[in-house]
């Protein structure tokens, strides 16, 4: 993806929910703006795009179970519904950052590693792991009832795609001139992304409500760890490589999905 152009007033609500799933989905959205301003609003509207990824791995999920699948098939289809409707970008991106991770070298020929088409020896066994505490945490959520595991499904998608909101934060610089990171890096305000994060986290407690105040509480619990695990992976990012990559988005999302789900299936 190129660099965006200049700023160009006027950007609506439609531009940066076409941007959010044009980008952010595989879903047949065309992006009519690409500058900053649709950017920003873009990047604000990500987490409605992680709520319809969600909501269609719970769909199969759930249609699994009434079919008399288990908890165990039933948490495959939330795993893999979201990588299906993303291309696979955010494991892709995931693969990639840990390979340039560890690889421990200097920052430019780390971006090159993760340039790179294969994958990696520490992207293989990240996205192994990753895999795995995911299915593990969803089968655990859906073997406790078919409503907490769709509650963990589409939290955990929301989470993902709000750790983008974040992410394109102003103060946060690309990594490279060019790529989604150049993008969208820097184009949300500070306070826009935080009135996002409040309003994420009190429909996480709304939904979660529905099984008691052990259940909001919950909810609250898993945003908010999920913010904090992807921000903990975005500052040794900036530290690492200088700024942020697609791929850094990608291995944000992913990071903050597993971490919502795991605190959603063991807490």
């Amino acid at each position: 993806m190129s660099t965006p152009s200049p700023e160009t007033p006027g950007t609506s609500w439609s531009d940066g929910f076409r941007f959010a799933f044009g980008t952010l989905t595989v879903l047949p959205v065309e992006v009519t703006r690409w500058d900053r301003e649709a950017a920003r609003t873009g990047m604000l509207c990500a987490p409605v795009a992680g709520l319809v990824v969600g909501l269609a791995a719970a769909a199969l999920g759930l249609f699994l179970l009434v079919l008399g699948a288990g908890p165990l098939l039933a948490a495959v289809a939330g795993a893999a519904v979201p990588a299906v409707l993303t291309r696979g970008l955010h494991l892709d991106g995931l693969a990639d950052t840990a390979d340039g991770l560890g690889s421990g070298k200097p920052a430019e020929d780390a971006l090159r590693v993760m340039k790179q088409s294969d994958i990696g020896p520490f992207g293989v066994i990240t996205l192994v792991f990753v895999l795995f505490a995911q299915v593990a945490a969803l089968a655990e959520a859906y073997g406790v009832s078919w409503g907490r595991g769709a509650f963990a499904t589409v939290v955990s998608a929301v989470a993902a795609r709000l750790a983008l909101t974040l992410a394109a934060r102003g103060g946060v610089p690309p990594a490279r001139p060019e790529g989604l990171g150049a993008a969208v890096a820097g184009t949300v305000p500070l306070r826009g992304a935080v009135l996002v994060v409040v309003g994420v986290t009190v429909l996480a407690a709304v939904a979660g409500a529905g099984f008691g105040t052990y259940g909001a509480v919950h909810g609250v619990v898993a945003v908010l760890a999920a913010c904090g695990c992807a921000e903990l992976l975005l500052r040794h990012c900036v530290r690492r490589f200088g700024g942020i990559t697609g791929d850094v988005f990608g291995g944000l999302a992913e990071t903050a999905a597993t971490a919502a789900l795991v605190v959603l299936a063991v807490w």
